[in-house]
């Protein structure tokens, strides 16, 4: 029997200012994970005490409404009442935490070998691992879905694709370098990260697990066990969650961790997504906030945000909550830079869309297109769903989108740098690690109880059962 405990979630938020969507509170599946959860209910955690002489907690799940909203896309001037709490209750809540950051050490450091596991995409180093790359991302049922009856067809299908898309994905790659730096940009992460939880007097290592390339993430988790790590914070560097990213890492976890004795006996927990961390909103309007000030009219520029793409079907049938967490993360940066004296239009769309499938609207070259006949003259467009460079953005967004935005009739172009190693931005991960000690092993210190942390947490199999099944 498989026992989570798991992190409270943020209060919900109304998101009627932009967004024509449902919006869900994310609390997670606790103890034990009974079966498929739909995602059109929203969970939240339920305290029961099971022995006062441990002063140990379990969670139960219990089902409360789910929030929606029916608004037509665009900003007000006004933010909704409960957001303007938001960060307020978030940092009150992380500074909480963190005070007791003596008593984890206490409970949860000592005799112990922390480890922090970053999940990341992966991407080939040089043109020749072009086609190979390729060909493990196809052949990942998570990326291209098959009915069961055809899923003898995946790796096959695979081959196909990879074959024939890698002489203009080598292209691609050529144009920047001759290979995706993210495997050296997540390398430099990891150091950061290890180096800011040690300035916060928590000892951990850090490794890097890529889901289709080196070092893949079965490679990491060898190291983990050479290491002897006894308590693990598995941590995807993608804001927000989607089946297609961090739930295919956790499918694959969960299939390792289940075929390995010393895995089932190490205690772990699961970061599934943190877009909505003050830490990481604020690092994320300070970029945006610099690039606006490069424009001859900074009030007038249009901030594009253009995130990663997922199939319709994967949102609408599989429950993907992706999109409801990217507008509500838009909703988050904005409101931050409305704090500063910006109030600039936004706008989101979605990029990198492959095959015959209909995949999230609006799209990102469409939109440009669009925006160009508005009459839009500045823009600034800001890769939200990447925390580090790579081709999306060195090459899709950097060349195809800027090129297209001349074209249409906008004048002057900006871009978003990725956030890669930005002090806040790592520094806020550390605490993000920090605050799911705690949840590690699937329980929660009576004391802690009540406090408010701003990720939620739970082990690699009951996050599948909410996400991916």
């Amino acid at each position: 029997m498989l026992h989570v405990r798991l992190a409270p979630g943020p209060a919900p938020r109304n998101l009627s200012r932009r967004w024509d969507s449902s919006a869900y509170l994310h609390s997670w599946c606790s103890v034990p994970c009974p079966s498929r959860l739909s995602l059109s209910r929203a969970y939240s955690i339920k305290s029961s005490s099971i022995g006062s002489a441990t002063g140990l907690c379990l969670g139960q799940c219990c089902r409360i409404k789910p929030l929606s909203c029916k608004c037509k896309l665009g900003r007000s001037s006004q933010p909704p009442p409960d957001s303007r709490q938001h960060f307020s209750a978030s940092s009150s809540a992380s500074e909480a935490v963190l005070t007791a950051q003596s008593d984890i050490r206490k409970l949860f450091v000592a005799n112990e070998k922390i480890g922090v596991l970053l999940l990341n995409l992966g991407g080939p180093e040089t043109l020749d691992d072009v086609q190979p790359f390729l060909f493990n991302l196809f052949a990942d049922p998570d990326i291209i879905r098959l009915p069961r009856a055809f899923r003898f067809l995946q790796k096959p299908l695979a081959q196909f694709i990879s074959v024939a898309r890698a002489p203009k994905s080598k292209e691609g790659y050529a144009s920047i370098g001759g290979g995706s730096p993210l495997r050296q940009i997540t390398d430099a992460q990891g150091e950061a990260l290890m180096e800011a939880l040690c300035g916060k007097d928590i000892p951990a290592k850090v490794y890097v697990g890529m889901r289709y390339w080196h070092p893949f993430t079965e490679e990491a988790i060898e190291q983990i066990k050479k290491d002897g790590i006894t308590k693990l914070v598995v941590l995807p560097l993608y804001p927000q969650f989607s089946i297609s990213t961090s739930g295919s890492s956790l499918r694959l976890l969960e299939s390792i961790f289940r075929e390995d004795e010393y895995l089932v006996n190490m205690q772990h927990t699961v970061i599934p997504s943190w877009y909505q961390r003050e830490g990481y909103i604020k690092a994320m309007t300070t970029l945006i906030e610099k690039e606006l000030l490069k424009f001859p009219k900074p009030q007038k520029v249009m901030i594009f945000f253009s995130a990663h793409g997922v199939p319709l079907a994967y949102v609408e049938e599989a429950g993907d909550p992706y999109k409801a967490e990217m507008e509500e993360c838009v909703d988050l940066i904005m409101e931050e830079l409305e704090k500063r004296g910006m109030a600039n239009p936004c706008t989101l769309a979605y990029q990198s869309r492959v095959g015959p499938v209909e995949w999230l609207k609006p799209y990102t070259d469409e939109t440009i297109i669009a925006l160009g006949q508005r009459g839009v003259k500045s823009l600034l467009a800001v890769p939200i769903s990447f925390v580090s460079e790579h081709i999306e953005t060195l090459e899709e967004i950097d060349v195809e989108y800027k090129e297209l935005a001349l074209q249409s009739g906008i004048k002057h172009w900006g871009r978003v740098p990725a956030l890669g190693c930005e002090p806040t931005f790592i520094s806020d991960l550390a605490d993000a690690v920090i605050e799911s000690l705690p949840y590690v092993g699937a329980m929660a210190v009576s004391n802690l109880e009540a406090r408010q942390v701003t990720s939620i947490t739970g082990h690699a199999k009951c996050l599948l059962f909410v996400f991916c099944m």
